[in-house]
């Protein structure tokens, strides 16, 4: 959707400021034109660029939202009662995707496409789902990690 209202937008800055001619029935000062393009295509990138990174390590789950996050959020695994993969439907459990907060206390979400991610329930109950282009990758991790933990070996070891 984006794209579109930047190639309307582009198209409307080559009529009114390179050819000289008045776009739309109201035209916009150049200045103005030029900041409300400014602004959607500085929005546009912004999109572009946001990114979801999950580590998973023997002492917790890492992970950063960028450009929302610039450092790394680590979830202990002594925090966490469960870990697992789920599908999920971004737009009726958590209003669509990016840092959402779920309706009927499903907790947040962190996602930025798909419907398969990584479900965390708290020791206080509290939810966090992070979505992942790679489930099957990190059922596996969950599954490593939960067969460490029952030879006893912890992040201390």
């Amino acid at each position: 959707m984006l794209i579109g209202v930047n190639g309307f937008l582009i198209f409307g800055l080559y009529q009114q400021i390179i050819c000289g001619k008045q776009f739309g029935d109201k035209p916009m000062s150049d200045t103005g034109f030029l900041m409300v393009f400014g602004l959607i295509l500085g929005l546009t990138l912004l999109f572009l660029f946001f990114r979801l990174e999950t580590m998973i390590k023997k002492d917790g789950i890492y992970v950063r939202f960028f450009p929302i996050h610039i450092a790394f959020r680590k979830y202990t695994w002594d925090k966490i009662d469960k870990a697992f993969v789920r599908k999920y439907n971004p737009i009726t459990e958590y209003g669509g995707w990016g840092l959402r907060y779920g309706l009927f206390g499903k907790g947040k979400a962190l996602n930025v496409s798909g419907n398969k991610g990584l479900q965390l329930v708290f020791h206080d109950n509290s939810q966090l789902l992070i979505g992942t282009n790679k489930p099957e990758e990190l059922a596996q991790a969950l599954k490593i990690i939960e067969e460490l933990k029952m030879k006893g070996i912890t992040a201390n070891k």
